[in-house]
C-alpha cells in the first residue's frame, strides 16, 4: 500500500520515507495505521518490510495491540506500556541478511532516532531477528548496541 506525500509517492519499504522524520508522514501514518482497522491491512512480504511496518505503526503511532501481534509467541510479553516512552523521529535501515519472500529468517540492523519527554536526542541501534512461519513473518528477538 502506498500513499501521495508532497509530491513523492511513498510506503514504509521506500527508503524516502525511511529518511524523512515520522512526524511528516500524516498521510502514510492515516494509511497505513488508520485508526479502527487492523494494522497493516496486508502481511509483510519480507523482514524487512515487518521492521518497518512495526516502527511505523507500532512505535511511532503507539499500536501496542500490533506489536505484540507481530511478536513471536515464544519471546512475546504479556503486555507493552508505550504510552510513557520516546517520541520516535526516523527509521534507518542499515543492514539486512536473508528475511526475503524465499527465507524462513532474517536479520534488520536499524537506528530508530527518537526524543525523550525532555526533549533530549537519543538512537537505538538493534539487529533484530525475524522468523516466518505459516507464511507470517514475526520478531524474534533483538540485540541492542
Amino acid at each position: 500500500m502506498r500513499a501521495e506525500n508532497g509530491g513523492h509517492v511513498v510506503s514504509p519499504q521506500d527508503p524516502l520515507a525511511a529518511a524523512m522524520p515520522v512526524r511528516r508522514h500524516a498521510t502514510v501514518r492515516r494509511v497505513l495505521c488508520a485508526p479502527r482497522m487492523p494494522a497493516p491491512l496486508l502481511p509483510a512480504a519480507t523482514a524487512e518490510a515487518l521492521m518497518r511496518s512495526r516502527y511505523y505503526c507500532a512505535f511511532a503511532m503507539g499500536d501496542a495491540a500490533y506489536l505484540l501481534r507481530s511478536w513471536h509467541p515464544t519471546t512475546r510479553p504479556k503486555a507493552l506500556d508505550l504510552q510513557q516512552g520516546p517520541r520516535w523521529e526516523r527509521l534507518e535501515i542499515v543492514a539486512t541478511t536473508g528475511g526475503g519472500l524465499l527465507h524462513v529468517d532474517g536479520t534488520v540492523e536499524f537506528r530508530a532516532y527518537y526524543r525523550t519527554p525532555d526533549g533530549s536526542p537519543g538512537v537505538m541501534h538493534e539487529v533484530s531477528r525475524f522468523v516466518r512461519e505459516k507464511g507470517q513473518w514475526t520478531y524474534l528477538d533483538g540485540h541492542q548496541f
